[in-house]
């Protein structure tokens, strides 16, 4: 399925970002605006960034799977 298909589902959620130049970035997907991907990224610290970027630099776009754990975390 081309990536821009899944962005309705998407939006809201964590996701890993790859480019063309086969590089990539993960945040929050917050939408999408004027042919960008706007993508929520942590920073250092409690610093967030609105990140954006164009379609065309875009080779996919991946949800995070869930979490399995076998035992309780304390």
């Amino acid at each position: 399925m081309p990536w821009q298909h899944k962005i309705p589902y998407l939006i809201g959620q964590p996701v890993g970002v790859s480019f063309t130049n086969g590089q990539g970035t993960s945040g929050v997907l917050c939408g999408v605006s004027g042919g960008k991907l706007l993508v929520l990224e942590y920073l250092y610290q409690s610093q967030f960034a609105l990140k954006q970027y164009d379609f065309h630099m875009i080779q996919d776009v991946n949800g995070f799977p869930p979490c399995h754990t076998q035992q309780r975390l304390y």
